[in-house]
Parts: structure tokens; C-alpha cells; sequence
């Protein structure tokens, strides 16, 4: 046998010998040293498992802020591009809502308490879709709901609660040659059936006398007290309109009908109630950025549901002091 076959079978051997043993040393606690270092490869058996980050400390929503695509928001406004401002369905505070993934019109409408029209008309959604990362704004309509009698027209519906024709058929997803059945619920936004004074006593809505300034300078006051707790300011188009109180913008539309208020601006204030600034030919802030009273934030014009040029002008969740 050759010098080098002999030399082959006898590390062959030692290797077959050794290494048992080497594991039967490691296995009773003897402490084993080897040169060089076996680096064991890591395969799907021996690699550890992937783990999803598991948030054990939920972050605890502070009053009207939420979590969208697990950020959460604070109260300074260091996010604002997924900015949220949420209000309970009923109390008349509007709320802006991103959507999610898997989300509905139908899911986001049982979400805040309101009909999928709600969200439709204050919108301007076509083909009732919405899609991740859309931005929605819900309105808690306010208006009357009718049920349809014998001989009701729309036209007659709408002239009976001293109502938009256009809004009627807009939210209700009609037509003027819509045929109304005996029983039907048309839904009338801000639709009045009587003239209801602010109420007073204990359930009457907060006033903070002071907290709000007139929101522009000059003009007058065209109407009062209508629709959501507003009223209306005519001055030309283009006066500037201020903030009627310092705040964080929650709305900010430049264009399109948005449920009759056009372009417009929403601000949320420390004291809980939001300002609305409706008909605006010019929005000067964005979505999450802070206002200060006295700013101005647009200027006034005659977008919207609008006959002519003024401010609509509404406090949600106070006396309008105006």
C-alpha cells in the first residue's frame, strides 16, 4: 500500500472516530476546543422564524385623534399628511377619515353613524368606490327625512322644507323624472321644517363668550342662523376671511360642490368646537397646519351651493355668536 493511500484511510478514520466523540464530549458538559471553527449553515430548519412586530403598549387616543396606518397622531401636529380629526356621528362635528385597506363605503358609513349618501354627496364620489389612502370627509347631515305621500313631487318636497332641489336629487342619487312611490324616505339636507331657536337651560349648546372673532371685516349679515348653526356674511369677492379662532385646519377643499359648501376650510379649537368657512374663492392653508385668530386663511367668494357672494359661516358645538 502507498505512503499516500495509508495516509488517506488514516484521516478517513480519525474523522469518523473523532467526530462522535467530540460530540459525546460537548453532550457530557466537557469543555472541547477545535481548530478551525465549524460555522454550522443555516438552512429553513436550523434559521430562526421571522416575527411580526407585535406592539404590547397600544398608544391611547387622545380626545379626536386617531390611528391611521398604525401612525399615531399627536396634538402637536407632527403628522399631517394622514391627519385626523374625529368626531362622534350626531354631535355635529365633521370628521375626515383616510381609508384603510379593506374598508367600504358601507363599513366607513356604519363607522360614524351616517348613511353611504352622506359620504357620496359631501364628496363628490363617483361610481361608489373609494380606494386606500382616499380622504374622505364626513359630514353629519343635518336636514329632514320625509316619507313619500300621495301627490309628493320632488319639486314639492323641496319647497315644503325650503330646500336645494339640486341637493335633494344629488344626495338621494335621483332625477327630476325620478318617480316617487307612496312610503319612499327622501332624505332632505338641511331641510327645516320650523324655525328652532338655540335652546336654553341645561341642555343648551355652550357659548363662549369672547372666544371668536367676526371672521371678516365689513359686509353684512345677508341671513341667520340656517342649515348646521350658520350664517351668512356678503361682502365682496375676494375679502379676506380670518380665522375665527386660533386652531388646527382639519379641512381644506379648493374645489369641487362638496355637499353644497364649495370650496371651503374646517378648523378644530382647543375648546372642542370646529369653525366652518364655506363659498371661499381662495384657500390659503393646508390640512394639519396651525392657525392663529386673525389669520387669514382664504378669501371670500361664491363657490357651492352659493347665490351670490358671501361667507357661510358656521360654529359647531357653540352658539354662533354672529
Amino acid at each position: 500500500m502507498s505512503k499516500t493511500v495509508r495516509a488517506t484511510l488514516l484521516l478517513t478514520l480519525f474523522v469518523i472516530v473523532s467526530i462522535p466523540a467530540y460530540a459525546h464530549a460537548r453532550n457530557q458538559g466537557i469543555k472541547v476546543s477545535r481548530t478551525p471553527e465549524v460555522v454550522e449553515a443555516k438552512n429553513s430548519q436550523t434559521m430562526s422564524l421571522l416575527e411580526a412586530h407585535l406592539n404590547s403598549e397600544p398608544v391611547k387616543l387622545q380626545p379626536k385623534l386617531a390611528i391611521v396606518d398604525n401612525t399615531a397622531l399627536t396634538s402637536d401636529g407632527d403628522i399631517t399628511q394622514t391627519y385626523l380629526d374625529v368626531g362622534a356621528s350626531g354631535t355635529g362635528e365633521i370628521s375626515v377619515y383616510v381609508v384603510r385597506k379593506g374598508d367600504t363605503l358601507a363599513s366607513i358609513a356604519k363607522m360614524f353613524g351616517v348613511s353611504t349618501n352622506t359620504i357620496l354627496w359631501a364628496n363628490n364620489i363617483k361610481g361608489g368606490k373609494v380606494a386606500e389612502g382616499d380622504e374622505l370627509v364626513i359630514l353629519p347631515i343635518t336636514g329632514v327625512k320625509h316619507t313619500v305621500k300621495k301627490g309628493d313631487t320632488i319639486k314639492s318636497i323641496a319647497a315644503k322644507y325650503k330646500a336645494d332641489l339640486d341637493d335633494i336629487l344629488a344626495y338621494n342619487d335621483l332625477t327630476i323624472s325620478s318617480t316617487l312611490t307612496v312610503g319612499d324616505i327622501v332624505l332632505v339636507p338641511d331641510g327645516e321644517i320650523t324655525s328652532v331657536p338655540v335652546k336654553s337651560g341645561g341642555s343648551a349648546t355652550p357659548s363662549y363668550s369672547g372666544y371668536y372673532m367676526r371672521p371678516i371685516n365689513g359686509g353684512r349679515k345677508t341671513q341667520g342662523i340656517h342649515g348646521h348653526n350658520g350664517v351668512d356674511l356678503a361682502n365682496s369677492i375676494g375679502t379676506p376671511v380670518m380665522a375665527s379662532a386660533a386652531g388646527k385646519v382639519i379641512i381644506s377643499k379648493s374645489s369641487g360642490y362638496n355637499g353644497g359648501y364649495g370650496s371651503y376650510v374646517v378648523i378644530s379649537h382647543g375648546n372642542g368646537t370646529q369653525t366652518l368657512y364655506g363659498h371661499l374663492s381662495r384657500n390659503d392653508v393646508v390640512v394639519g397646519q396651525a392657525v392663529s385668530q386673525g389669520q387669514v386663511i382664504g378669501a371670500l367668494g361664491n363657490s357651492g351651493k352659493s347665490t351670490g357672494p358671501h361667507l357661510h359661516f358656521e360654529v359647531r358645538g357653540a352658539t354662533n355668536p354672529f
